[in-house]
């Protein structure tokens, strides 16, 4: 008589318990699946993790920084990168690293305020010109397609010229500057959005207009908007570099990035160092937001396919 063999339980359909802990790792939520995305574009990971970097050594300078920026010392002037000073001194000897650490705080500020500024105006109005369309739209978009018509170096010099000289009126006008980006943006992603079926059920339903263009239609233009963000940032600190270049962003001797190569360029062939270091500060936190821009762009896409 044969015998009778149990089948194997692997054999078996999964246990239900089994499938809730599998369905937990699966994120759920769309930040969660964002989230997961962005960690298999390797090239977003390392410029997220070089912007944290530099944010940590603006935020904690004080401790990290080897000698005061501002400190001279005439009997230091022009020395070559050495272990008492690693990135060398300037023309007046201070330290460049100190001076790069601390000019990441102008940086830094300087691409995120603009970009909270050109956020706060843009996002509103494209907002409503997209929403509301007509007259007002028409006023909006004739508005940031002459402001769009100038180039955005050009008008940032020339806004910052206009205010004055300083750290504060440079970011303003690279926030002026860069507005027309974001009402351009936000305008052509609320047409798209508004004409989905949820926002006319939610007309349908009564609800006021200022409640579906907060409610429903502005969660779905932010992706877009986030994005445009890590690349404007980008933008920003290169136009901060600039007007400091010219002498209209931070002002000596508070340390900036743009200010050191300004300086740096009268001694190219006896201290290569002092032009160098600033510049390579400058392409690798650019070159960062870059990456993480572009890496937000393909996490956010909700067509993107997990890789």
């Amino acid at each position: 008589m044969a015998s009778r063999t149990r089948p194997s339980a692997s054999l078996g359909p999964p246990s239900p318990q089994g499938e809730g802990q599998r369905a937990a790792v699966v994120p759920r939520t769309p930040a969660g699946q964002a989230w997961a995305r962005l960690k298999t574009r390797h090239s977003a990971m390392v410029g997220l993790a070089v912007i944290l970097l530099v944010i940590a050594v603006a935020i904690l300078a004080p401790f990290v920084a080897p000698y005061d920026p501002t400190a001279q010392s005439w009997s230091a002037v022009r020395k070559p990168p050495s272990l008492a000073h690693p990135f060398g001194t300037d023309e007046v000897g201070r330290d460049i690293l100190a001076r790069i650490i601390y000019g990441a705080r102008a940086s830094l500020a300087a691409g995120l305020v603009s970009v909270c500024i050109a956020l706060g105006i843009g996002v509103p109005l494209g907002l409503i010109a997209g929403y509301l369309g007509g007259i007002v739209d028409g006023l909006i978009s004739r508005l940031t397609d002459a402001m769009l018509a100038c180039p955005f170096l050009i008008l940032a010099i020339a806004l910052a010229a206009f205010l004055g000289p300083s750290l504060t009126n440079a970011m303003i006008a690279i926030g002026i500057t860069a507005t027309p980006i974001f009402i351009r943006l936000t305008r052509g992603q609320v047409l798209t959005v508004k004409a989905e079926l949820y926002v006319e059920a939610a007309r349908a339903a009564g609800i006021r207009p200022w409640r579906i263009a907060v409610e429903h239609v502005l969660p779905n233009v932010l992706p877009q908007l986030l994005v445009q963000a890590s690349l404007t940032v980008a933008t920003a600190i290169i136009a901060e570099a600039s007007l400091s270049f010219l002498g209209l962003g931070q002002q000596p001797p508070a340390p900036s990035w743009g200010a050191m190569l300004n300086t740096a360029q009268r001694f190219l062939t006896n201290a290569p160092w002092m032009a160098i270091f600033p510049g390579l500060a400058i392409f690798v936190t650019v070159l960062s937001f870059n990456l993480l821009g572009d890496g937000l762009r393909d996490a956010l896409d909700p067509r993107a396919k997990e890789s």
